[in-house]
Protein backbone atom coordinates (compact mmCIF):
# COMPACT_ATOMS: atom_id res chain seq x y z
CA UNK A 1 0.00 0.00 0.00
CA UNK A 2 2.53 2.48 1.19
CA UNK A 3 4.39 1.47 -2.50
CA UNK A 4 1.18 2.07 -4.22
CA UNK A 5 0.67 5.79 -2.62
CA UNK A 6 4.06 6.49 -3.59
CA UNK A 7 3.54 5.29 -7.02
CA UNK A 8 0.22 8.01 -6.70
CA UNK A 9 2.69 11.14 -5.50
CA UNK A 10 4.48 10.48 -8.24
CA UNK A 11 2.26 10.44 -10.71
CA UNK A 12 0.59 13.47 -8.74
CA UNK A 13 3.63 15.51 -9.27
CA UNK A 14 4.49 14.65 -13.02
CA UNK A 15 1.04 15.67 -14.07
CA UNK A 16 1.07 19.02 -11.52
CA UNK A 17 4.57 19.87 -13.41
CA UNK A 18 3.28 18.75 -17.29
CA UNK A 19 0.60 21.45 -16.24
CA UNK A 20 2.83 24.37 -14.89
CA UNK A 21 5.46 23.57 -18.00
CA UNK A 22 2.40 23.68 -20.50
CA UNK A 23 1.60 26.74 -19.16
CA UNK A 24 4.60 28.33 -19.13
CA UNK A 25 4.54 27.46 -22.66
CA UNK A 26 1.37 29.15 -23.25
CA UNK A 27 2.23 32.60 -21.34
CA UNK A 28 5.90 32.53 -22.93
CA UNK A 29 3.83 31.75 -26.37
CA UNK A 30 1.41 35.01 -25.60
CA UNK A 31 3.85 37.19 -24.94
CA UNK A 32 5.80 35.98 -27.65
CA UNK A 33 3.29 36.78 -30.41
CA UNK A 34 2.69 40.21 -28.60
CA UNK A 35 6.03 40.94 -30.02
CA UNK A 36 5.71 39.83 -33.36
CA UNK A 37 1.95 40.71 -34.22
CA UNK A 38 3.08 39.36 -37.88
CA UNK A 39 2.11 36.04 -36.93
CA UNK A 40 -0.51 36.51 -34.67
CA UNK A 41 -3.80 35.10 -36.26
CA UNK A 42 -5.74 37.38 -33.86
CA UNK A 43 -3.78 40.42 -34.19
CA UNK A 44 -5.28 43.66 -36.13
CA UNK A 45 -3.75 43.39 -39.79
CA UNK A 46 -0.89 46.56 -39.76
CA UNK A 47 0.39 47.00 -43.62
CA UNK A 48 4.01 48.30 -41.89
CA UNK A 49 5.02 45.25 -40.33
CA UNK A 50 7.09 42.94 -41.60
CA UNK A 51 5.60 39.82 -43.36
CA UNK A 52 4.73 36.78 -41.20
CA UNK A 53 2.77 33.56 -40.96
CA UNK A 54 -0.56 35.26 -40.39
CA UNK A 55 0.12 37.97 -43.24
CA UNK A 56 -1.28 36.68 -46.27
CA UNK A 57 -4.46 35.04 -44.47
CA UNK A 58 -5.12 38.62 -42.91
CA UNK A 59 -4.61 40.14 -46.67
CA UNK A 60 -6.92 37.38 -48.15
CA UNK A 61 -9.36 37.98 -45.82
CA UNK A 62 -9.75 41.86 -46.71
CA UNK A 63 -11.16 40.90 -50.34
CA UNK A 64 -14.13 40.77 -49.03
CA UNK A 65 -14.55 43.09 -46.59
CA UNK A 66 -13.78 46.70 -47.77
CA UNK A 67 -14.52 48.57 -44.63
CA UNK A 68 -12.23 46.54 -42.69
CA UNK A 69 -10.21 47.06 -45.73
CA UNK A 70 -10.17 51.08 -45.43
CA UNK A 71 -9.61 50.57 -41.40
CA UNK A 72 -6.23 48.78 -42.11
CA UNK A 73 -5.51 51.58 -44.10
CA UNK A 74 -6.06 54.17 -41.63
CA UNK A 75 -4.23 51.96 -38.97
CA UNK A 76 -1.03 51.16 -41.35
CA UNK A 77 -0.83 55.29 -41.65
CA UNK A 78 -1.29 54.46 -45.14
CA UNK A 79 -2.84 58.07 -47.15
CA UNK A 80 -5.83 57.17 -48.90
CA UNK A 81 -9.10 58.54 -50.34
CA UNK A 82 -12.43 56.82 -50.72
CA UNK A 83 -13.89 58.21 -54.03
CA UNK A 84 -17.55 58.34 -55.32
CA UNK A 85 -19.02 55.41 -56.83
CA UNK A 86 -19.43 54.78 -60.35
CA UNK A 87 -20.75 53.08 -63.65
CA UNK A 88 -23.44 50.66 -63.36
CA UNK A 89 -24.87 46.90 -63.55
CA UNK A 90 -21.68 44.59 -63.78
CA UNK A 91 -19.49 47.19 -64.19
CA UNK A 92 -20.37 49.51 -61.22
CA UNK A 93 -17.39 50.33 -59.33
CA UNK A 94 -18.65 50.75 -55.42
CA UNK A 95 -15.33 50.90 -53.60
CA UNK A 96 -13.21 53.27 -55.57
CA UNK A 97 -9.85 53.76 -53.70
CA UNK A 98 -6.73 55.43 -53.93
CA UNK A 99 -3.43 55.68 -52.80
CA UNK A 100 -2.05 59.55 -52.57
CA UNK A 101 1.60 58.81 -52.05
CA UNK A 102 2.14 54.92 -53.99
CA UNK A 103 4.54 56.33 -56.95
CA UNK A 104 2.31 55.40 -59.87
CA UNK A 105 2.44 56.75 -63.62
CA UNK A 106 1.09 58.10 -65.41
CA UNK A 107 -1.75 58.71 -62.77
CA UNK A 108 -2.54 57.46 -59.54
CA UNK A 109 -5.05 54.35 -60.13
CA UNK A 110 -8.30 54.39 -58.64
CA UNK A 111 -8.90 50.47 -57.77
CA UNK A 112 -10.82 48.86 -55.05
CA UNK A 113 -9.30 48.89 -51.57
CA UNK A 114 -7.88 45.19 -51.58
CA UNK A 115 -5.77 45.93 -54.12
CA UNK A 116 -4.54 49.21 -52.83
CA UNK A 117 -3.90 47.53 -49.59
CA UNK A 118 -1.98 45.07 -51.84
CA UNK A 119 -0.13 47.51 -53.64
CA UNK A 120 1.00 48.83 -50.66
CA UNK A 121 2.64 45.58 -48.89
CA UNK A 122 4.05 44.71 -52.22
CA UNK A 123 6.06 47.98 -53.22
CA UNK A 124 6.96 48.08 -49.11
CA UNK A 125 7.97 44.56 -48.66
CA UNK A 126 8.69 43.42 -52.46
CA UNK A 127 9.65 45.98 -54.86
CA UNK A 128 11.95 48.09 -53.00
CA UNK A 129 14.09 45.63 -51.03
CA UNK A 130 14.55 43.75 -54.55
CA UNK A 131 15.66 46.87 -56.22
CA UNK A 132 18.11 47.58 -53.46
CA UNK A 133 19.71 44.54 -53.88
CA UNK A 134 19.52 44.12 -57.64
CA UNK A 135 19.30 47.64 -59.10
CA UNK A 136 21.47 49.32 -56.39
CA UNK A 137 18.78 52.07 -56.42
CA UNK A 138 15.12 52.48 -55.36
CA UNK A 139 12.19 52.69 -57.25
CA UNK A 140 11.30 55.92 -57.81
CA UNK A 141 8.08 55.22 -60.76
CA UNK A 142 5.54 52.49 -61.06
CA UNK A 143 3.98 52.00 -64.88
CA UNK A 144 0.93 50.72 -65.04
CA UNK A 145 -1.70 50.24 -67.69
CA UNK A 146 -4.75 51.14 -65.69
CA UNK A 147 -7.15 49.31 -63.78
CA UNK A 148 -10.89 49.89 -64.83
CA UNK A 149 -12.69 48.00 -68.44
CA UNK A 150 -15.85 46.68 -68.26
CA UNK A 151 -15.19 43.46 -70.54
CA UNK A 152 -15.13 40.06 -70.25
CA UNK A 153 -11.60 38.18 -70.10
CA UNK A 154 -10.48 37.37 -73.50
CA UNK A 155 -13.63 39.35 -74.99
CA UNK A 156 -16.29 36.88 -73.83
CA UNK A 157 -16.79 34.31 -71.03
CA UNK A 158 -16.57 35.38 -67.01
CA UNK A 159 -16.10 39.56 -66.84
CA UNK A 160 -12.27 40.82 -65.81
CA UNK A 161 -11.45 41.78 -62.61
CA UNK A 162 -11.24 45.18 -64.64
CA UNK A 163 -14.54 45.71 -64.73
CA UNK A 164 -14.72 46.55 -61.10
CA UNK A 165 -11.37 48.15 -60.82
CA UNK A 166 -10.34 44.93 -58.44
CA UNK A 167 -6.95 44.64 -60.51
CA UNK A 168 -4.07 46.28 -62.15
CA UNK A 169 -1.92 45.88 -64.68
CA UNK A 170 2.32 46.91 -64.46
CA UNK A 171 4.30 47.45 -67.18
CA UNK A 172 7.69 48.71 -66.08
CA UNK A 173 9.23 50.45 -63.15
CA UNK A 174 12.11 53.48 -63.21
CA UNK A 175 15.04 53.50 -60.70
CA UNK A 176 15.88 56.87 -59.11
CA UNK A 177 19.18 57.12 -61.35
CA UNK A 178 16.58 57.16 -63.90
CA UNK A 179 17.12 53.52 -65.27
CA UNK A 180 13.92 51.55 -66.65
CA UNK A 181 12.77 48.15 -66.45
CA UNK A 182 9.98 46.94 -68.83
CA UNK A 183 8.25 43.73 -68.61
CA UNK A 184 7.87 43.25 -72.38
CA UNK A 185 11.50 44.05 -73.06
CA UNK A 186 12.89 42.67 -70.17
CA UNK A 187 11.54 39.60 -68.78
CA UNK A 188 13.32 36.94 -70.68
CA UNK A 189 16.91 38.44 -70.69
CA UNK A 190 19.10 37.07 -67.87
CA UNK A 191 20.41 39.68 -66.35
CA UNK A 192 19.44 42.02 -63.21
CA UNK A 193 16.59 43.38 -64.46
CA UNK A 194 14.90 39.96 -65.27
CA UNK A 195 15.39 38.66 -62.18
CA UNK A 196 13.75 42.02 -60.34
CA UNK A 197 11.03 41.58 -62.55
CA UNK A 198 10.70 37.37 -61.37
CA UNK A 199 11.61 38.74 -58.02
CA UNK A 200 8.64 41.17 -58.21
CA UNK A 201 5.97 38.73 -59.66
CA UNK A 202 6.71 36.06 -56.67
CA UNK A 203 6.59 38.65 -54.39
CA UNK A 204 3.41 39.53 -55.44
CA UNK A 205 1.68 36.21 -55.28
CA UNK A 206 2.03 36.62 -51.33
CA UNK A 207 -0.48 39.34 -51.43
CA UNK A 208 -2.91 39.61 -54.33
CA UNK A 209 -5.43 36.50 -55.30
CA UNK A 210 -4.32 36.34 -58.89
CA UNK A 211 -0.92 37.28 -60.29
CA UNK A 212 -0.36 36.85 -64.17
CA UNK A 213 2.82 37.37 -65.90
CA UNK A 214 4.09 36.90 -69.59
CA UNK A 215 4.70 32.97 -68.51
CA UNK A 216 0.58 32.72 -68.40
CA UNK A 217 0.07 33.34 -71.78
CA UNK A 218 0.78 36.25 -74.81
CA UNK A 219 -1.46 38.50 -74.02
CA UNK A 220 0.08 39.29 -70.79
CA UNK A 221 3.39 39.53 -72.61
CA UNK A 222 3.75 43.32 -71.79
CA UNK A 223 2.53 43.44 -68.15
CA UNK A 224 1.65 41.53 -64.94
CA UNK A 225 -2.26 41.56 -64.14
CA UNK A 226 -2.81 41.55 -60.31
CA UNK A 227 -6.09 41.51 -58.99
CA UNK A 228 -7.29 40.25 -55.65
CA UNK A 229 -10.05 38.11 -56.88
CA UNK A 230 -11.51 35.59 -53.30
CA UNK A 231 -9.59 32.48 -54.23
CA UNK A 232 -9.00 32.24 -50.81
CA UNK A 233 -5.31 31.22 -49.25
CA UNK A 234 -2.51 30.87 -51.75
CA UNK A 235 -4.56 32.31 -54.98
CA UNK A 236 -3.37 31.71 -58.35
CA UNK A 237 0.11 32.65 -59.46
CA UNK A 238 1.48 32.01 -62.81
Amino acid sequence: MRFSRQLDHFGTDRLAIGLLLLAALLLGGRAWLADHPEHDPWAPLDLNDPPGWATQRKLAALRSDPQECRAVLERSGVAFAVLDAAGEGTCRRADRTQLRSAPFSPARPVTTCPVAAGLQVWLAQSVQPAAAELLASPIARVEHLGTFSCRRIGGGGNWSEHATGNAIDIAGFVTEDGRRISVLRDWDGEDEDAEFLHRVRDGACDVFGTVLSPEYNAAHADHLHLDQAARGLGGFCR
